[in-house]
């Protein structure tokens, strides 16, 4: 029946598929991989096509966008599309989903792990104590939209989860150290006393991968650490519980008096 599945593949390599989407994948007459909006530190593209015994096409940002000729194919065949993450992270694929629906064809959603979803786990912070995320873009020209959303939720005592801007096709990944440094230089334009060099944040590099890192301590050390490889993220806790104190403190490596001054 003709259909159109948005396969998620989760954080790291080809194994975080589900046993449902690899199902899903192999009954497809196309198989797209969509690898724009997101890295995969471990993907290996061979051995996916082995699991779902199948070729699989790359499709690039404007295809996806454009979109046209994958409804057309999924108007009359089973398309799969695979998305590193959790499909509908990212508003592209919302505007696809909608737009297959407009025309009547059968859309089929598996979900994954996503950044948004580990992250709080991962640095042992509360998942209902984070407000409004937001993305760290390259200052082509600065956004302050981070550090207005950073306002909002410190003001309220929450977690801030910053996504850090990517861009595949140019090999361009923004790491941790430089993002906090463009949150540190908003500061200095805006003088709104949201963000120091004092400020404790969290540090989390290719979540969901072996290598997974967590780091948290002061903005001013961060800044200038390597974390390695991407993908990174980045956390500005509000007010903690005792418990997410001490996991900062044991997961995270943070100092003592450091999260104690925000509990």
């Amino acid at each position: 029946m003709p259909s159109l599945a948005f396969i998620g593949l989760g954080l790291y390599d080809e194994r975080g598929i589900s046993l449902h989407g690899l199902e899903i994948a192999k009954s497809a007459d196309i198989v797209l991989l969509e690898n724009y909006t997101n890295v995969m530190p471990g993907l290996d593209l061979e051995s996916l096509g082995r699991m779902i015994g199948k070729e699989i096409r790359l499709v690039d940002r404007s295809e996806v966008e454009d979109g046209r000729w994958i409804l057309d194919a999924a108007a009359h065949r089973e398309v799969a599309l695979l998305v590193a993450g959790d499909p509908f992270v990212a508003t592209t694929h919302v505007d696809l989903r909608l737009r297959a629906i407009k025309r009547g064809i059968r859309v089929e959603v598996v979900n994954a792990p996503s950044i948004i979803s580990v992250a709080p786990g991962a640095a042992g912070l509360q998942n209902y104590k984070f407000g409004r995320s937001a993305t760290i873009t390259f200052p082509e020209p600065l956004s302050l939209v981070p550090y207005e959303t950073l306002k909002i939720n410190r003001s309220l005592g929450l977690h801030t989860l910053f996504f850090l801007d990517l861009r595949v096709e140019e090999g361009r990944f923004m790491k941790a150290g430089e993002a906090i440094r463009l949150l540190l230089e908003m500061e200095a334009q805006q003088r709104g006393g949201v963000v120091s060099g004092d400020t404790l944040m969290v540090v989390l590099a290719r979540a969901g991968s072996p290598s997974q890192l967590v780091r948290a301590g002061k903005a001013s050390v961060l800044k200038d650490l390597d974390f390695g490889p991407p993908p990174h993220s980045l956390i500005v806790p509000g007010r903690l519980h005792f418990m997410e104190a001490e996991a900062l403190v044991l997961i995270g490596g943070a100092e003592e008096g450091l999260v104690r001054g925000c509990l």
